[in-house]
């Protein structure tokens, strides 16, 4: 059975790394990664197949740059020509991204069934092109891997309840397995000069976020404040780089690095005193590695780690009262979807 997957981006390529390994254990598939190179920049992409593990891209399409419309249109066109070459049986996206879009709807069109890893998910504001993104996914794939009931919930509201699966997170998989591996590989702590809980991370990329300035000012401002308590980490993402230096935002008083890979931030996460991001990923590896998180976003997709007191949004003063989370499962998710892929529903 051959399985396309198509990557893009950063949390795509986390999510993709575990699923990529379960794919290997199973003799009857093979997988073939597409990267759209959505994320070309080689902090923000090679560095992650190789810490990953994750085989090469057989095909890399080179498509980045450009508003929505263009680059989604630009990846559907890439995309597809891969697709009508390959005629897999599956073709697996990931989150919620423009290549998830692009490739979604470039398989539904040539009748490819299309797996929606880390479906369901709303923020519920459709000013978000991430929200498009995974609405349009979501009713157009055939396979509906979700990491939560409360997304379960969602499409069930929406009218999709066929080929719909609870099978828990696959960053959580990622997690579990890059975990040890950080603590004893990665440097990033010492190379920074601080102390494990005697610093926060945050990171800020979201188009929400960086392409309104007075909105920027404020999120660098908040982060300020707070590092007159303890240092703040800020790997700077290209797009808030660039944004920044435009609107002539300054960002003294940050301990600012270049981005950093999946073991780096892995080894960043399990030493943070607290997190502050707009990333959903990062919310969630956040609770993975059981640190508070603040989330830089008038509102949240993940709405369970809020419900469990792990996370807030930046706009509301104090926490829920804290819980575990059961519904991301139990490291198994990658197992469970390839299960569904050979059963065909």
């Amino acid at each position: 059975m051959k399985i396309v997957s198509v990557v893009g981006a950063r949390p795509q390529f986390i999510k993709a790394a575990a699923v990529s390994r379960a794919l290997a254990k199973a003799p009857d598939m093979a997988e073939i990664i597409v990267h759209t190179g959505q994320h070309f920049d080689p902090d923000m992409s090679d560095i992650f197949f190789e810490e990953l593990a994750i085989p090469a891209p057989r095909r890399h399409l080179g498509v980045h740059g450009g508003g929505h419309g263009e680059m989604t249109g630009r990846m559907m066109i890439a995309v597809e020509a891969v697709l009508a070459a390959e005629h897999p049986a599956w073709t697996i996206v990931y989150g919620d991204t423009n290549s998830t879009l692009a490739a979604a709807l470039a398989a539904a069109k040539l009748n490819i069934p299309v797996a929606h890893v880390e479906a369901g998910l709303r923020s519920f504001n459709r000013r978000m092109p991430e929200e498009i993104n995974r609405v349009a996914a979501d009713h157009v794939s055939t396979l509906l891997l979700c990491p939560t009931q409360a997304a379960l919930a969602n499409l069930a509201r929406e009218g999709i309840v066929r080929g719909v699966h609870h099978v828990g997170d696959v960053m959580y998989d990622a997690t579990l397995h890059a975990r040890e591996q950080a603590r004893t590989r990665s440097k990033i702590i010492e190379r920074l000069g601080v102390q494990p809980n005697g610093y926060y991370l945050a990171t800020v990329h979201r188009a929400e976020n960086t392409d309104e300035p007075a909105q920027l000012a404020r999120i660098v401002a908040w982060l300020q404040e707070r590092a007159a308590k303890a240092p703040v980490i800020l790997p700077l993402h290209p797009r808030t780089r660039e944004a920044a230096a435009r609107a002539g935002i300054g960002l003294t008083g940050l301990r600012i690095c270049p981005p950093v890979g999946y073991l780096d931030m892995a080894c960043l996460l399990d030493g943070a005193r607290a997190v502050f991001t707009d990333s959903g990923g990062l919310q969630k590896e956040a609770y993975f590695h059981r640190r508070p998180c603040v989330t830089l976003r008038n509102e949240t997709e993940w709405v369970e780690t809020v419900e469990a007191g792990w996370n807030r949004l930046w706009t509301v003063a104090d926490y829920a009262p804290r819980r575990e989370i059961p519904d991301y499962g139990d490291g198994e998710a990658a197992e469970k979807i390839v299960a569904l892929l050979r059963g065909g529903r």
